[in-house]
């Protein structure tokens, strides 16, 4: 996984497992796989008023990770239908904005 820190300061904590990215101490657990399509998928995770993770940032007022997920590839054709390969999460986008001084997510 590749890790970008956008700003300066604490970042929340998060831990791969497979194809598994849990963050803040499991309190939000993505299987990215899930998310993976034909076209890059991004991801906004945000925090609330109440201090607790959402994606997206229409109830996130501050951003806190954001993910970028690679189209799926797919197996060279050998006359059947092309199958999907597993999510390589060498090339997943992770994003890290500092939760000590929280950057405002816009305003949908």
């Amino acid at each position: 996984m590749i890790v970008i820190e956008k700003n300066e300061g604490t970042k929340i904590a998060y831990e791969v497992s497979g194809t598994k990215l849990f963050l803040g101490d499991d309190e939000l657990m993505l299987n990215l796989t899930k998310y993976q399509r034909d076209w890059p998928v991004h991801i906004d995770v945000c925090t609330n008023r109440d201090s607790m993770l959402v994606m997206g940032t229409g109830d996130g007022l501050y951003y806190t990770a954001q993910l970028d997920i690679p189209p799926f590839e797919y197996s060279a054709d050998t006359g059947n239908d092309p199958v999907p390969l597993p999510l390589d999460m060498d090339s997943v986008t992770l994003t890290l904005w500092s939760i000590d001084d929280l950057t405002p997510s816009p305003v949908e």
